[in-house]
């Protein structure tokens, strides 16, 4: 295991087939990485989902283990496939059909960070983009894979909750008038990812905490969701945004005062949530 690649913090016993993951909340920004950059700090840090790993931290009290990346999204997406590799970044790439994401500048090696500000003077090397893969992107997932194995091997089935969050403005042109503005957005895509049980009861665990909750608009989930979740195979996976207005100052990326109250609010979700896959009167049937 790549220790620079991803940390997972496991429960003493695991409880539920229940796995948390946050893909997007490493800071460990590489001193060679942020020398090729044209940003700031701040700006470099802007499609990071600061401080989601501190808000599920308590999962593994709770029986259930956190897999969080260590190295930043604007680095390495590990929310991407490993062929997602964007021409207009990578020398010697060809571009092969049309890749939405990748069209974006968001692909494995992103080209750009929020509001398409690029991270790069010119391209790096194919064998610079081939690095990541095998000391990031691999170890990560290879870690997220072994602990979806384990769930499944004790309980019959796994249960990925996928740890997003969103800039506020993200749902300015989705809310609905006459519908509360969604603060929370569950990817299943569209049923595909994980069973409507699974995704009713965190949904409910959700909206209990208070939180308007929307589905699959306007994330519906990517890689993640979409290579784990086999629901009829006994494996779900959904993706779960937060609105980062709720807990962090977008601008500066610094926690609001209030962050340990909605640190709070997410324990009781999180506890909620771990209960789905709890053998036992209140958890789902193993399928």
């Amino acid at each position: 295991m790549n220790d620079h690649a991803v940390h997972i913090s496991s429960p003493a016993r695991r409880e539920t087939s229940v796995v948390f993951s946050s893909p997007h909340s490493g800071r460990d920004y590489p001193e060679s990485f942020l020398n090729q950059s044209v940003l700031g700090e701040n700006a470099i840090r802007s499609s990071e989902d600061a401080f989601v790993d501190r808000l599920f931290e308590s999962a593994p009290s709770y029986g259930a283990p956190l897999v969080c990346a260590r190295v930043p999204r604007a680095f390495v997406d590990l929310n991407r496939s490993a062929d997602e590799l964007d021409p207009a970044v990578i020398e010697g790439v060809r571009q092969v059909g049309h890749n939405p994401r990748v069209a974006s500048g968001l692909g494995l090696v992103p080209r750009v960070v929020a509001n398409g500000q690029a991270i790069y003077r010119g391209k790096i090397t194919r064998a610079e983009a081939e690095d990541r893969i095998e000391r990031y992107w691999r170890p990560y997932h290879a870690a997220l894979r072994q602990e979806l194995d384990r769930a499944q091997a004790a309980f019959g089935q796994a249960i990925l909750i996928d740890c997003h969050s969103m800039p506020h403005e993200a749902m300015d042109q989705v809310t609905r008038s006459g519908l509360g503005r969604a603060e929370v957005v569950l990817g299943d895509r569209f049923g595909a990812a994980a069973g409507e049980e699974v995704v009713d009861r965190v949904e409910r665990a959700f909206r209990d905490a208070g939180l308007v909750v929307a589905r699959n608009t306007p994330f519906a989930g990517a890689f993640v969701v979409q290579h784990y979740g086999r629901p009829a195979a006994g494996r779900h996976a959904l993706q779960v945004e937060i609105d980062r207005a709720l807990y962090m100052d977008e601008r500066t990326i610094t926690p609001k005062p209030d962050f340990d109250d909605f640190k709070r609010l997410i324990e009781g979700v999180i506890a909620d949530v771990a209960a789905i896959g709890r053998p036992g009167e209140n958890a789902l049937a193993a399928e």
